[in-house]
């Protein structure tokens, strides 16, 4: 494509469906700013909406855990096959990278050693969970870094990362009306006026549906017969079949207790006295909606081994993280038994109050809102200085 010399270029790069819902908003934001703005990419749906030039559809490439990556090598090698091809026939302007670390800090290298191009990294990779090697690696090959959690600002700036905290974009996507301390009580926990409703969350990946679904089935099924007022929505994301769901409760042999919703959590949310959610952003969604959340997570043994050796935080929960205090109990691996989690649910349906207390210092520690907004501002200065 041969573009119009006053019309720019931007790529963007992400890998996930959380990277293509964040990219797609920052794009809106962008075209607020300047709407002569060419943009292509690897994306999903969402790129796609928002009228990016996909040239690599990233439905095969979500993948967690060391032994999930390596089944997925062949699909990586093939997408960075092409975007080393797009660069050579259409470079341009600036390079959005959106999360995707693994491939973007590849990518950012490429193109730096190749190319006069600018790059702006938004939701940077967490390497103050691990890796904190790929800070030098983004210092050398990104012109500066959108950070989307306040706890990185110190790390990055010692690091001598041109970064700067923009917010979480959570915040707006869960604005403080709401939250579950701004609805009408439910009044459901005494059991009074209805079933005590809780979530299960099971994740977006097949992986995590094959670690988790049974365990949250079966913790269900034990947390009805304690409390037999208990009823169970189960989410089901977009990547995942229906039937992978439909086959674990109908093999539970109390079908009536399970209800599964499709679409975005913020339902399953909204209707929940609690939830049991695989870790991951879903638990930080739930701590701004201000629910009551068990977190809980399972992965291949090999990867669990490899995290225990590099991993160097002290939750696992992005909540639990950001107020530096376990928030939202965890049951990780072995401990993620349908026995302890049944135990740990019916001891916080007891004391709801407490928990839903306890996560209001989340939206007091991220502050900022209108992230997107503001990597977009950050986005149009990088575009202005390109020599392009």
């Amino acid at each position: 494509m041969n573009l119009p010399v006053s019309l720019k270029h931007i790529m963007v790069l992400t890998g996930e469906p959380s990277g293509d819902f964040h990219a797609g908003r920052l794009i809106e934001e962008i075209r607020r700013k300047n709407g002569r703005i060419y943009f292509s990419g690897m994306g999903g749906p969402l790129l796609r909406q928002q009228g990016v030039d996909l040239f690599y559809d990233i439905e095969n490439l979500s993948a967690m855990g060391i032994t999930e990556v390596l089944m997925q090598f062949g699909h990586i090698k093939k997408a960075f096959d092409i975007f080393r091809e797009k660069l050579i026939y259409h470079t341009p302007d600036m390079i959005i990278l959106v999360d995707y670390p693994g491939f973007n800090l590849r990518a950012a290298k490429y193109a730096k050693d190749h190319y006069n191009v600018r790059i702006l990294y938004y939701i940077t990779p967490k390497v103050w969970a691990w890796k904190r090697s790929r800070l030098f690696k983004i210092k050398k090959y990104v012109d500066h870094a959108a950070l989307i959690f306040p706890f990185e600002e110190k790390l990055y700036k010692k690091a001598g990362v041109s970064s700067t905290y923009v917010g979480n974009p959570l915040m707006d996507e869960y604005p403080e009306h709401l939250s579950k301390s701004f609805l009408p009580s439910k009044g459901l926990v005494t059991g009074l006026n209805g079933p005590i409703i809780i979530g299960l969350l099971p994740g977006s990946r097949k992986a995590e549906i094959q670690n988790l679904l049974d365990i949250m089935i079966q913790s269900a099924c034990r947390i009805h017969q304690e409390h037999n007022q208990t009823r169970f929505l189960v989410s089901k994301a977009a990547s995942i079949k229906r039937e992978w769901i439909e086959e674990c409760i109908i093999a539970s042999g109390k079908p009536q207790l399970f209800d599964i919703v499709e679409g975005p959590v913020r339902e399953i949310l909204r209707r929940s006295n609690l939830v049991i959610a695989a870790s991951g952003t879903v638990t930080l969604e739930a701590a701004l909606f201000g629910i009551p959340t068990l977190l809980i997570y399972k992965m291949a043994r090999l990867s669990f081994w490899a995290a225990k050796l590099l991993v160097r935080v002290k939750y696992a929960g992005l909540a639990n993280l950001i107020v530096d205090e376990e928030i939202m109990p965890e049951l990780l691996q072995g401990e993620a038994t349908p026995e302890k989690i049944c135990i740990k649910v019916l001891h916080m349906l007891t004391h709801e109050q407490y928990y839903e207390s306890r996560l209001e210092r989340v939206r007091k520690k991220l502050g900022k809102k209108g992230a997107a907004k503001n990597a977009a501002g950050i986005a149009m200065n990088l575009l202005r200085e390109s020599h392009f």
